[in-house]
């Protein structure tokens, strides 16, 4: 849909948005939808089930993988040890 909207194809848009951003639209797209995330365990009481649904994850298994994959641990670790930071 970006791609139809600046009137390029999607092989051009992909390798001019990595070319300029570092990274491809997915990943970045991926990237964002997984810090959003993890502000979201850390700042509110909403359940993990509740934050997969809200970012288009049909599943709490699928978002804890790609949430594990992009952040480096699962969700509630990340919620865990997040939670010992002493904030300013």
């Amino acid at each position: 849909m970006l791609a139809r909207q600046v009137g390029v194809s999607r092989t051009v848009f992909a390798q001019r948005f990595k070319r300029k951003v570092g990274a491809t639209p997915i990943a970045y797209l991926t990237r964002w939808r997984m810090m959003l995330a993890g502000e979201r365990l850390i700042e509110t009481r909403d359940s993990i089930a509740e934050i997969a649904a809200s970012l288009g994850y049909m599943s709490e298994y699928a978002f804890a993988a790609a949430f594990k994959r992009e952040m480096g641990c699962p969700p509630r670790r990340y919620l865990r040890e997040s939670s010992r930071v002493p904030r300013a």
